[in-house]
């Protein structure tokens, strides 16, 4: 049994839990911490780790494994996660595994379900599933230019899924559990790359 944190900043839920994972692939949860906010990851982030932690009744130093939501999310936001993971599975020495975060949303979905998350400047994320396994996406466009072919169910954040015209899922933001149940452990974990899909707002200024 391998005890592992999971953690995401990739939407205005700021979420970090722990997760007890068996060899067959079952997984327990023990604990999660979610904040709700589009700004204050860095404020936030590191006390729920601290609090999903005491809450388990378990050590940092008894964990495992780390999993982090890659995104796609905001700058900012996002690389907030991913380097609190990095930092801590270095010095920790265990591996973290980046996964997707739609697909953590996505998961164990029944049908064509397409998954929208707030990426701002009037635009959303989104990535199309079948019976839970991506088959498109993701992508970042404005809501108006995502082809509703095929889906019959929308999940994700929901101020932006309101804005189509698809029954709504009870499906808003990755859990822990899902985040651990969606990263590949058959092999040794990928690189930590951020899902920007665009460039950030900041530019370098011209000479």
């Amino acid at each position: 049994m391998t005890v592992v944190l999971a953690l995401d900043t990739a939407t205005p839920a700021i979420t970090a839990g722990l997760v007890r994972r068996a060899p067959d692939g079952s997984v327990r949860p023990l604990s999660e911490r979610i904040t709700m906010g589009a700004k204050g990851h860095a404020e936030a982030l590191t006390p729920n780790i601290g609090a999903a932690c005491a809450d388990a009744g378990v050590a940092v130093g008894e964990l495992g494994a780390i999993v982090v939501g890659c995104g796609p999310g905001p700058f900012t936001g996002l690389r907030v996660g991913m380097a609190t993971a990095a930092a801590m599975g270095l010095a920790l020495d265990v591996p973290v595994y980046p996964v997707c975060t739609l697909d953590a949303i996505g998961y164990d979905t029944a049908g064509s379900v397409l998954v929208v998350t707030d990426a701002r400047r009037r635009e959303v994320y989104w990535a199309g599933y079948r019976d839970g396994t991506r088959v498109s996406g993701p992508a970042v466009d404005a809501p108006a230019d995502v082809s509703l072919n095929g889906y019959t169910q929308i999940a994700g954040s929901p101020d932006h899924a309101a804005l189509f015209d698809l029954p709504v899922l009870d499906r808003q933001y990755p859990s822990p559990s899902r985040l651990v149940q969606v990263a590949d452990w058959d092999r040794p974990p990928g690189a930590l790359t951020p899902l920007y899909l665009r460039r950030p707002d900041a530019k370098e200024p011209r000479r």
